[in-house]
C-alpha cells in the first residue's frame, strides 16, 4: 500500500497532531497550534433567555470554551442577540455558537450576531432526506449544486463582513436524499456533501471554517474523518476539525463510545476542538472531554516506535484480519474476553459471578449471561472451586499442569525453550519490540499459538498497531489479544483510557480478545467495560444498544427519563439498537442504524419508528414506552426477562 495515497495523518507511529489553519472564533482561535478546544451546548429553549444564560454559565464554569445554542427558527435566531448580551453583561465572553437546521434565514441572523454558525449540508438548502431512492442525471445533479451555490455564498459574504466562522456539521443521520441517490449512507456520501461546501468556501477565499463528520457509528465516523482528511490533503485543504460520536448516549455507554470513536482520532494527532454528546446534564460533557484531552497529554515524547515498511490495510473500509480459528479465538469467533484474577489470593464463587456468572446453588450448576467471559488469568495461584465448564483458565506455564480446560501462559523465552506445551492453546505475552525473525518463523508454523499483545510505549496504542501491521506483512494469521494494564481507582477514568487505547485497533478488524488489568478496580467492572469496548466498537455484541442524542432546544419532551425508562424495560433485549431521540433533526436518519426509533415530534409528543419506516405519529409521551414495547413485540423482537 502507498502510505500517501491512504494518508490521513502525520504518521501511523509517530505521534503528532495534524497541522490545520487557524480559525478565528471570537476571543478563542482553534486550529494550528493551539491547544484542542472543549465545547458543549444548551438543552434550553433558545426563547427562554435566563434559563439559557444560567446553563451557559454553568458550562462555562465547567471549562468549555465555547457555548452552542439551537437556533430552529427566526425568533431563536433573533434572541440570541439577547443572551449573548446579558453573558456580556455577567462578565462572560466565551465564544457563542448558533447550531441550525433547515432554515438558512436563521443561519443568516445568527451570523450577525454570534461568533460561529454551524450548519449541515444535509438540510442548509437539500430537502429532509426521505429515503427514496432518486435518480439524478449529471446535468440535473449540477443544477442542485448551483442552487446551493446561489444561497450559501450569501451567507459567507454575511460572515466575512460580522467576522462569523462557520462549521460545516455533517451528520450520518441527516444526509440528503441526492447526496445518498450517488454516494449512499456512507462515509463517502459524508464526505462528498462536506466537500461541496469547502469547495464554495475555497472559491470565495473564506477560511474560517471548521468541519466535522458525526455519526452515533464509531466505525462510520472514524472512517469518514479520516477519509475526509484523505480528500482535504489532495486538495490542498487544511481545515480543523470538530470532533464527536453524535447520539453517544450516557452513563458507561456515552463515555466508551465517545471514547472509542473521538479517542481513535485523537490518538493519530486528530482534532482541534471536541465535544461529548452525553444524555446528561451538559456541565458533565466537560468532564468527560477533560479527561479524553488529559489523557493524551506528552503523547509525542514516546519512545520510539519502528515504522512499517509496507501495508495492505485500507483505513477507509472495514476488513477484520483473518487469524487462524484456536479453541474459541480468532477465525469467526467474536473476539473474547480474558478477565485477570490474578491478584486475588482467592478465587471464590463471588469473583466468579463478578465476571457475568451466575450460580445456582441449589442444582449447584453455573448459568452464563450477556458478560460472561470467556476465560480467567490465575497467574500462580490454586482454584479451589468448581468452575462454569466454558469458562477457561489461563495460568502461568511454571504451574500449568495438562488439563482440559486450562492454558499455559508463556513468556517468550520460556516458550522456545519449553518442553512441555498444550497440544490445543498456548498463550505467549509478547511485545512489538520483541517480534523477531525467530517469532515470526515460530508462528507460521505453530498453530496453537496466541499472542497476548502488551506494550510500556507510551503510545502505546500505535506500537501495538504496528505489531499487527507486521503481522499482516509477514502473511501471519495467529490470533492476538489485546492486552493492557491501568492502576486507576476510577472506574470513569479506566473507561475513557481503555477505551481509547483499544477501540482504534477493534475498528481497523484488528483484535481476536481483549484482556484489561486493573487490580484497583473490582473486577466486575473491568470486565463489563471490556464488553462494553467491544460492542461500542462494533464486533461484539452483549446488550442491548441505545442511541440517544444529547438533547438541545429543540427537544421538547424530558429525553433523559425517557432513556431511563426505556433502558430499565428493555435492556434484556440483546442486540437490539434503540434510538431516542430529542427531535427530527437526525432522528430518522439515525434510525438507519437502528431497529426502533423513539423520536420527539411535539411539545410532549412522541413519533415511533420501526428502522427508517415511520409507525405511529404524535403519540402523548405518558403512552409512549408502553407503545414502544407493544411495536417490539408486534414484530417478534421482544423476549421475556
Amino acid at each position: 500500500m502507498n502510505f500517501q495515497l491512504y494518508k490521513y495523518c502525520n504518521s501511523l507511529t509517530q505521534f503528532s497532531r495534524l497541522k490545520t489553519h487557524v480559525v478565528n472564533i471570537g476571543n478563542v482561535p482553534l486550529g494550528g497550534d493551539y491547544p484542542i478546544r472543549i465545547q458543549s451546548m444548551t438543552n434550553t429553549e433558545t426563547l427562554n433567555t435566563e434559563a439559557t444564560v444560567n446553563q451557559s454559565i454553568d458550562i462555562i464554569n465547567a471549562g468549555s470554551e465555547y457555548v452552542r445554542f439551537t437556533a430552529c427558527g427566526t425568533k431563536d435566531a433573533e434572541n440570541l442577540i439577547n443572551i449573548k448580551n446579558d453573558l456580556l453583561a455577567k462578565g462572560y465572553n466565551t465564544p457563542l455558537i448558533a447550531d441550525v437546521h433547515f432554515n438558512p434565514k436563521a443561519a443568516d441572523i445568527a451570523a450577525m450576531a454570534l461568533e460561529k454558525v454551524r450548519i449541515n449540508p444535509g438540510n442548509y438548502i437539500d430537502k429532509r432526506a426521505t429515503f427514496v431512492q432518486l435518480e439524478y442525471t449529471d446535468e440535473e445533479y449540477k443544477q442542485e449544486l448551483e442552487k446551493i451555490r446561489e444561497r450559501f455564498v450569501p451567507f459567507l459574504n454575511l460572515c466575512k463582513k460580522h467576522n462569523t466562522a462557520i462549521r460545516i456539521g455533517t451528520n450520518h443521520g441527516s444526509l440528503s436524499d441526492r447526496i445518498m441517490s450517488r454516494y449512499g449512507d456512507t462515509p463517502n456520501g459524508m464526505v462528498e456533501a462536506t466537500m461541496e461546501f469547502l469547495r464554495i468556501c475555497v472559491d470565495e477565499d473564506f477560511s474560517d471554517v471548521v468541519i466535522s463528520l458525526k455519526s452515533s457509528n464509531t466505525r462510520v465516523m472514524v472512517q469518514a474523518c479520516r477519509l475526509l482528511i484523505n480528500q482535504m490533503l489532495k486538495e490542498n485543504m487544511d481545515f480543523p476539525l470538530h470532533l464527536g460520536v453524535t447520539e453517544a448516549g450516557e452513563g458507561e455507554d456515552g463515555r466508551i463510545k465517545s471514547a472509542v470513536g473521538t479517542g481513535a482520532l485523537l490518538a493519530d494527532g486528530i482534532g482541534d476542538t471536541i465535544r461529548v454528546s452525553l444524555t446528561e446534564p451538559s456541565e458533565n460533557e466537560i468532564v468527560v472531554a477533560k479527561k479524553l484531552l488529559n489523557y493524551f497529554n506528552n503523547r509525542e515524547n514516546h519512545k520510539t516506535i519502528k515504522s512499517v515498511s509496507k501495508s495492505d490495510v485500507n483505513p477507509f473500509e472495514y476488513n477484520k484480519r483473518e487469524t487462524t480459528e484456536i479453541n474459541n479465538i480468532g477465525g469467526e469467533n467474536v473476539p473474547v474476553v480474558i478477565a485477570d484474577l490474578s491478584h486475588k489470593i482467592k478465587i471464590s464463587t463471588e469473583s466468579i459471578e463478578k465476571l457475568g456468572f451466575a450460580f445456582d446453588s441449589k442444582k449447584n450448576i453455573w448459568h452464563t449471561t450477556n458478560f460472561s467471559a470467556e476465560y480467567i488469568y490465575t497467574g500462580n495461584n490454586d482454584i479451589q472451586i468448581s468452575l462454569p465448564d466454558n469458562l477457561a483458565v489461563i495460568c502461568d506455564s511454571k504451574i500449568w499442569k495438562k488439563s482440559s480446560n486450562t492454558y499455559p501462559l508463556f513468556t517468550i523465552e520460556e516458550y522456545i525453550k519449553a518442553n512441555e506445551k498444550s497440544e490445543k492453546l498456548n498463550f505467549v505475552k509478547i511485545d512489538y519490540p520483541n517480534l523477531d525473525k525467530e517469532i515470526i518463523e515460530l508462528a507460521k508454523n505453530d498453530n496453537s499459538l496466541v499472542f497476548v499483545l502488551t506494550t510500556n510505549n507510551l503510545n502505546g496504542l500505535a506500537e501495538q498497531r504496528a505489531f499487527f501491521y507486521e503481522l499482516k506483512n509477514q502473511g501471519i494469521e495467529t490470533p492476538v489479544i489485546i492486552n493492557r494494564f491501568y492502576s486507576d481507582n476510577n472506574i470513569e477514568d479506566l473507561q475513557i483510557k481503555s477505551a481509547c487505547d483499544t477501540g482504534l485497533l477493534f475498528i481497523d478488524g484488528f483484535g481476536d480478545g481483549i484482556w484489561l488489568t486493573n487490580n484497583n478496580i473490582d473486577c466486575k467492572n473491568v470486565n463489563e467495560t471490556a464488553f462494553n469496548i467491544l460492542q461500542a466498537s462494533r464486533v461484539r455484541t452483549s446488550k442491548t444498544e441505545y442511541i440517544s442524542c444529547p438533547s438541545c432546544g429543540r427537544t421538547q419532551y424530558n429525553i433523559q427519563e425517557a432513556v431511563a425508562i426505556i433502558r430499565k424495560r428493555t435492556s434484556h433485549l440483546k442486540g437490539l439498537k434503540i434510538g431516542i431521540m430529542g427531535c427530527i433533526v437526525n432522528g430518522p436518519g439515525e434510525m438507519a442504524d437502528v431497529d426502533y426509533g423513539y423520536v420527539g415530534s411535539g411539545k410532549d409528543k412522541i413519533t415511533l419508528y420501526k428502522g427508517k419506516q415511520l409507525i405511529k405519529k404524535n403519540i402523548p409521551t405518558k403512552n409512549a414506552v408502553n407503545e414502544l414495547i407493544a411495536l417490539i413485540k408486534e414484530n417478534g423482537d421482544w423476549v421475556e426477562e
